[in-house]
């Protein structure tokens, strides 16, 4: 018989937030404030440039204007940079919102009595930083981000670190995220049930490997209560 949820762990990006959504809306309002800074360019080539250096850096990458000046100009030009990252900051916290449902089926599931975590990539100032825009950050009982284990998802390390965190056995949790090869693939070999966010996918994931797929983060709560009642 499989064991009661306990706790429900949560990917950050593209789970409980629209990453890509807000990451796309920042990148073109800092390309429209370079341009109005008086930089000549084609603007959805910029964009595609500027997407093009967070493919290739990673999308956490903190100088991707210094590195999108040098390629486009040969040089540095601090109006240029300060408009972008003004503009692309102001337009980030703008664009920053959670999935439809997520409020209410994080509160749901604490009034259950469940423990709620989080479980993140992202850098540990920019996965707080969320969380307190989101006004996220006080129903957690535990966050661990890169910094916490210095390995990325699907390494063992971060899973086993947020179920010491919360003080249960990983047979006692569900693991909910929108990348198969990260999130449930590195919960699934702790022993955690594994819930997919297909409502976040970006990847056009065919087969994601979960116990569960979701389509909406609300269904989580009929998934606990069906297995804790068995």
């Amino acid at each position: 018989m499989a064991k009661a949820i306990k706790a429900v762990i949560f990917d950050l990006d593209n789970t409980l937030l629209d990453f890509m959504k807000m990451k796309d809306a920042a990148i073109r309002s800092a390309v429209d404030a370079m341009a109005e800074a008086g930089l000549p360019l084609a603007k959805e080539q910029a964009v595609e440039t500027l997407k093009g250096i967070y493919d290739e850096k990673g999308y956490e990458y903190q100088e991707v204007f210094n590195e999108f000046l040098l390629r486009s100009t040969g040089r540095v030009d601090y109006k240029y940079l300060a408009s972008a990252i003004v503009a692309y900051r102001r337009a980030k916290e703008a664009s920053l919102m959670l999935y439809p449902h997520a409020n209410v089926t994080l509160m749901t599931l604490a009034k259950m009595g469940l423990k709620l975590g989080v479980v993140s990539d992202a850098p540990s100032r920019e996965a707080w930083m969320r969380l307190c825009y989101l006004n996220l950050h006080h129903l957690f009982d535990a966050v661990v981000t890169f910094e916490d284990t210095n390995v990325h998802k699907p390494a063992p390390e971060p899973f086993h670190k947020i179920c010491n965190l919360l003080q249960i056995k990983p047979t006692e949790a569900l693991m909910v995220g929108d990348w198969p090869e990260k999130d449930m693939v590195g919960a699934k070999q702790v022993g955690m049930t594994t819930a997919f966010a297909r409502y976040g996918d970006t990847l056009g994931v065919q087969d994601s490997g979960a116990d569960y797929d979701l389509t909406d983060l609300y269904q989580l709560v009929d998934i606990v209560q069906q297995r804790n009642r068995s």
